[in-house]
Order: C-alpha cells, then sequence, then structure tokens
C-alpha cells in the first residue's frame, strides 16, 4: 500500500482517570505547568503529515476541554461511550465523513508522543494495514496464580510493552470496532487486541520510553521531576520603573485600573508595576529591556495598554522552552494604598502571563515621606522574575 497523506488521528479523553487521584480528569490536570491533553493534541495538531485530529470527550468536560486546547487546531469534539473502545468507535464514526485511509489512534494520557513516533505510526500503517509501537520489556515477567504463587516465567526477549500511538488503514479497523459491538464485545483493552480479534496482522515498529501513559499520582510526581531536571537553567532578573503624577482621574498599576486624583505622565499608559516586571522578565532572558523592544519614540506605542508588553516578554520566555518561576512587584508609593487592591493585582499578572496566582507576588511600601514618592510627585516599582530553562551552552 502506498504511504497515504489522508491520515487522521482519534484522540481518546473522555476517561475518568480514578486511579490518578484528586485534581479532576488526569487528561485536565497540569503538568510541567501545561494541561495533559494540550500535550498529547499538539504533537499532532502541528504534525505535517495528518489532517485531522479527532477529540473524543466526556461531555460533561465540555468547558474544560475548551479552556485546556485552547489555540490548537482540532476538529469538533465527539462524545465518547462508557468505556475506552466504545469512545474509539465514537470517534472513528466521526471521522468518516473525511474518508481517511489512514487512522492513528492515541490516549491523551500520554502526553509525551513525539513527532518521530507519529510518523513512524503513519509510515508503519501505509506499509502493513496494522500496526503499534512498542519497547522491550526490561523486568523479568512472572505469571501468577490467584492466590499469588508464581507459575511461570516468561522469557521476556518476546515481549514488548504495547503504547499509542496505534495505527491502522481507517476502513478496517472501523470495521472491526463496528463487528465488535455488534457482538457485544467490549473487553479490548486496546485497539491492537480488537484488529488481532478481526484476523488481522498486527505488525510493531519502534516506540518510546518517554511515551508513557499517566495513570497513578506517582506518575505525576515523576515526569514532573523530569520535566522540571530538563529546564535546569534557573535565572533571576530585576526591573525599575517610575513614572510622574500628571493629570488625570486613574492610574493603571499592575494591570489594574485604579482611580486617584492624578494620572501618570506616560508615552504608554505608565503602568510601573507591569513596565518593572518586563524588565525583569528580559533581564533574566538577557534580552535588552523594555525601551528596546518598544521604543517611547515610536508614535504606536502611544497610550498602549502594558498587558501587551508584559505578554511579549512571556512569549520570549516560552519561545526559549523556559517556564516562569515566580514574579514578584514592590511598589512605592504613599498613595493610593495597595494593600486592599493586592490580590486583585496578583490574579490580573497571573491571568496575563499564564501563570497560578501562587507564583505572583505583589508587595508595597512608602519611603516615609522622603524623596518624590513621598512627596506624592509619582510611583516607583521594582520587580523580579525567576525563569526557568532548557540548559545549552
Amino acid at each position: 500500500m502506498a504511504k497515504s497523506q489522508r491520515t487522521a488521528v482519534v484522540l481518546v479523553a473522555a476517561g475518568r482517570g480514578l486511579r490518578a487521584g484528586a485534581g479532576g480528569p488526569k487528561q485536565y490536570r497540569e503538568i510541567g505547568g501545561v494541561p495533559v491533553i494540550y500535550r498529547a493534541m499538539e504533537a499532532f495538531s502541528t504534525h505535517s503529515e495528518l489532517f485531522a485530529v479527532q477529540p473524543v470527550v466526556n461531555p460533561d468536560d465540555s468547558a474544560m476541554f475548551t479552556a485546556a486546547v485552547a489555540g490548537l487546531k482540532h476538529e469538533a469534539p465527539t462524545n465518547g461511550g462508557a468505556t475506552r473502545q466504545a469512545s474509539v468507535l465514537a470517534g472513528l464514526e466521526a471521522l468518516v465523513r473525511h474518508k481517511p485511509d489512514i487512522v492513528l489512534i492515541h490516549d491523551a494520557a500520554r502526553p509525551f508522543v513525539s513527532a518521530g513516533v507519529i510518523s513512524r505510526a503513519i509510515e508503519a500503517a501505509s506499509r502493513t494495514g496494522a500496526a503499534i509501537p512498542v519497547v522491550p520489556v526490561t523486568d523479568t515477567i512472572k505469571v501468577t496464580s490467584a492466590d499469588g504463587n508464581v507459575e511461570d516465567t516468561p522469557d521476556r526477549a518476546s515481549l514488548r510493552i504495547a503504547q499509542t500511538p496505534q495505527s491502522f488503514r481507517f476502513d478496517v479497523i472501523l470495521e472491526a470496532h463496528r463487528r465488535a459491538a455488534k457482538d457485544g464485545r467490549s473487553d479490548f483493552t486496546d485497539d491492537a487486541a480488537i484488529a488481532e480479534w478481526a484476523g488481522l496482522t498486527v505488525a510493531t515498529f519502534e516506540g518510546d520510553v518517554a511515551n508513557m501513559k499517566l495513570t497513578t499520582p506517582e506518575d505525576f510526581v515523576r515526569e514532573e521531576a523530569r520535566l522540571a531536571s530538563l529546564l535546569g537553567d534557573i535565572r533571576t532578573g530585576t526591573g525599575y520603573d517610575v513614572h510622574a503624577f500628571g493629570e488625570g482621574d486613574h492610574l493603571m498599576l499592575c494591570g489594574v485600573r485604579v482611580p486617584h486624583t492624578k494620572g501618570f505622565l506616560a508615552h504608554s499608559d505608565g503602568d510601573v508595576g507591569l513596565h518593572a516586571l518586563v524588565d525583569a522578565i528580559l533581564g533574566a532572558l538577557a534580552d535588552g529591556d523594555i525601551g528596546s523592544h518598544f521604543p517611547p519614540s515610536e508614535a504606536k506605542w502611544k497610550g498602549a495598554s502594558s498587558d501587551q508588553f508584559l505578554k511579549y516578554a512571556i512569549e520570549r520566555v516560552t519561545a526559549r522552552g523556559g517556564r516562569i518561576a515566580n514574579l514578584e512587584v514592590t511598589m512605592i508609593c504613599e498613595r493610593p494604598k495597595i494593600g486592599p487592591l493586592r490580590d486583585t493585582m496578583r490574579a490580573r499578572i497571573a491571568e496575563i502571563s499564564g501563570v497560578d496566582i501562587s507564583r505572583v507576588a505583589v508587595k508595597a511600601t512608602t519611603s516615609e515621606r522622603l524623596g518624590f514618592t513621598g512627596r506624592e510627585e509619582g510611583i516607583a516599582a521594582t520587580a523580579s522574575a525567576t525563569i526557568r530553562l532548557p540548559w545549552s551552552v
């Protein structure tokens, strides 16, 4: 069979994941600061050999799904069934109108699938019609009786651990799933087992040990530690900004509109908190300062909202494969009083930055009536940002 470009994927995400512990369905929990399902779907949505990504979700999870995969290209999700097998069939049926030649079937609980595994899956199904990724068994396996006694020690040389995406000619696996449903068979543990039952020969191709399924709380702890170890370049930057008061009836402080008897004299909206924070992030990246990226000499930044500056700085971190570890702003002023607005400001910074509010601190102090801030001629802010980047020379 010639290699086909009409390849789609069914992303199975309708399960409850109860063995993963508290925190809701595991596919919507975050790992490394990113939802599990986003990581799983992104690999397929960005793969050049795939034309359709068909998610299968629990109807109760619609809002969570939409929020978790925002920005990724996919088909409208279809509702899953009571079992994984029923959910896969629902996904296959949703793809019928697209007439794919090859379909991959992947568990959303495997967030670390690589582009290489996806490409190998497509190639293998194009060549054989049915194939699954596998990795060797490295431990000795025992077959035990109901009372826990060892009955046999199989030769591990012939044993393999099956993974997903499993790949098939679309018409063949669809027919096999339909037959299984018609015959009342709902006990298959993966799609390869259904293919075997239907009389197909299932080939294997090289999987990836990193392409593990998240099942237990311990899996999440281990993978969080692994991801953290990949971001070993820990950097801290600092920032400082000041703006004088002028005419006006409000101030923008840390992204929040604060009523006041004066306004800022500034080219943009004068948000000293966000400006200091942007400088801190750029400093941690060794990537210039806010003035070099947004020159006040350019008219387009006149009156600009400073949230776009912070989003830009965050994107610079993300583009380097990094993560924000902590953001901190200290406001220096006599008035307005920051304390009552502290959590509102923290929430706004977290929203703009896409980080949890627990990683954002906003503090305030006065200068004991000394200097320009003490005379209420303006406001100053200091900031620090801690980021984690992949280590590179």
